[in-house]
């Protein structure tokens, strides 16, 4: 198996959509498991630790400064991370995840969806940036992605989350962006827009 330290945890409930936990900036394999169960009790947790440190903080992948990504690292990462969750859910028998992801962990998703569509059944990105200012023509026909940004988000301007909403729409994803009274913490309009959003995809699976 690629070699990302992760936590798993297998569903409990059948039916339920496998996820795939991507944290943010200092976080770890362990910060959004509670996150996943909140927002659907049940499923299948697959839960990475970024493989990149920035002053010892572990990130999904290498950045120039604030807001501007090393873009050849940020394809690199998406590939090993693909080839990770290709290789988990083998061994664990489990389907195509739908990413949940935060801040770095949110961008190393979208980034996952241009590059590799096929890893994912869809996305929660929360708190989300266009990750590549050139990304190759992917084809994300009907997949669900809900993008939920902070209306004072002081990391993500508003028009940055606007044109990735536009970047995978014009890619084919069905995509749902909610700006929220927020900054760029989470917020309990996340839990629960998240866990609303996932039971409609669960039930359109079903």
């Amino acid at each position: 198996m690629t070699d990302f330290t992760h936590r798993y945890e297998p569903a409990t409930k059948a039916g339920s959509p496998p996820l795939l936990l991507l944290h943010g900036t200092g976080g770890d394999e362990n910060d959004l498991l509670g996150l996943g169960k909140m927002i659907s009790p049940g499923s299948a947790l697959l839960s990475p630790r970024g493989r990149v440190l920035e002053h010892g903080m572990p990130r999904f992948f290498r950045r120039l400064a604030e807001g501007v990504f090393d873009e050849e690292d940020v394809g690199r990462r998406a590939l090993e991370l693909g080839e990770f969750v290709a290789d988990a859910r083998k061994q664990y028998g489990i389907g195509a995840p739908v990413a949940v992801g935060f801040s770095n962990g949110a961008n190393i998703a979208a980034a996952l969806l241009l590059l590799k569509p096929d890893v994912l059944a869809g996305a929660i990105l929360l708190r989300a940036m266009v990750p590549l200012s050139d990304p190759p023509k992917a084809n994300l026909a009907g997949k669900p992605v809900l993008l939920l940004s902070g209306q004072s988000d002081p990391i993500v301007p508003a028009a940055n989350s606007a044109r990735l909403a536009a970047l995978l729409s014009e890619a084919g994803a069905r995509v749902e962006h909610k700006v929220l009274p927020a900054g760029h913490q989470l917020s309990q309009a996340d839990v629960t827009l998240a866990r609303s959003w996932i039971g409609s995809v669960e039930a359109k699976a079903a």
